[in-house]
């Protein structure tokens, strides 16, 4: 079985490459149940002021600002959400493009609902965004669109894989109550087994890619994916994880020095640590996959070398530098020790 190390974005139109890294470059019904007419339970918003952190280090140390109106409607749903930008990173803001809210007979207000809540009825599927994943299926209201990319995140449901036991999501940070545009991309494994023995006619291997976490990416000022501007806006990506049944928003670091006034088609955004770890770079910085992969693999090995060698010497950790030439002379010592040892045991 095996992860992937890391996931590269670029921001435009999707391309995927194989499972191990995916690139993605950025530029350019019937319903078949009652009416449900339930009064919306009211969500409880509480309204942060809009913060800009400094990573660490030498800037003057991030300041604190309240965004005026203007900023504010761009970032409505950030409003309780923080994203955090480098030193001597400029933050501005802009206008947003919102779309217009459509009443439908079947709509249930779940936002503000208690998590792993069973309700007590059914919904018609196809009014909904169903994203299958390895532990469930998730489903968030899908409104009328051309281009099957609206989601309303303020009805959503989870249930066991291929049931209709449905289930309120656990939500772990606000969720937009506007429709927005998402491009949908997923986090996985392949996971390999071999046949059994007394079964020699089954194939060799066998392998199914597993989605254990699931991101949708706002577009951009909810433009669509023809829009000769159209890019993807990676300060807003929510995460859906397969083994929580949960939905929350990634915490994403931003590092390019012109902020929010940047030109967003050069957005690169990485994802490391399993899926949770988010940082948006330049396109210049991005470093080949093979160099990720091999000094990923480096350290892991060396990791897995100090132990193996901890066993066989007296001192914890190797007092000599890390690199090949070192790692030999480390194990000449050890067993150095291991022969010193062992004759002194015979001289007595």
């Amino acid at each position: 079985m095996s992860t992937t190390p890391f996931i590269f974005f670029l921001s435009s139109p999707l391309l995927f490459t194989p499972k191990s890294q995916f690139l993605l470059p950025n530029s350019p019904t019937n319903s078949f149940f009652p009416s449900i007419k339930l009064k919306p339970k009211p969500s409880n918003k509480h309204h942060l002021p809009f913060i800009v952190k400094a990573d660490d280090g030498d800037a003057d140390g991030g300041d604190d600002y309240e965004m005026d109106e203007e900023e504010a409607e761009e970032v409505d749903n950030k409003r309780d959400y923080d994203v955090e930008y480098e030193p001597g990173v400029v933050g501005s803001g802009g206008v947003n493009d919102d779309i217009a809210l459509i009443d439908s007979k079947s709509f249930v207000w779940t936002q503000g609902w208690d998590s792993e809540t069973v309700v007590n009825y059914r919904i018609n599927e196809d009014e909904f965004h169903k994203i299958s994943l390895l532990h469930c299926d998730f489903f968030i209201r899908k409104p009328p669109d051309p281009d099957n990319d609206v989601y309303d995140f303020r009805e959503m449901y989870v249930t066991p894989p291929d049931t209709d036991v449905y289930a309120i999501p656990k939500m772990l940070a606000p969720m937009p109550e506007k429709y927005i545009r998402c491009a949908k991309s997923e986090y996985g494994m392949y996971n390999v087994t071999e046949p059994p023995i007394d079964a020699p006619r089954d194939p060799m291997y066998k392998s199914d890619w597993e989605v254990t976490k699931v991101f949708l990416t706002k577009h951009y000022r909810n433009r669509r994916s023809g829009d000769p501007e159209f890019v993807l806006d990676f300060e807003e990506i929510y995460v859906i994880d397969s083994l929580t049944k949960s939905i929350t928003r990634a915490r994403v670091l931003v590092t390019i020095p012109e902020g929010r006034d940047r030109d967003r088609k050069h957005d690169l955004l990485v994802i490391r640590d399993k899926g949770n770890s988010f940082k948006i770079i330049h396109a210049s910085e991005r470093d080949d996959p093979t160099d990720v992969i091999e000094r990923e693999e480096w350290n892991k090995s060396r990791e897995d070398m100090e132990k193996h060698l901890s066993k066989l010497r007296d001192f914890s950790q190797s007092c000599l530098s890390t690199g090949p030439d070192n790692m030999t002379a480390s194990i000449s010592v050890s067993l150095f020790v291991r022969i010193w040892k062992f004759q002194a045991l015979e001289s007595r």
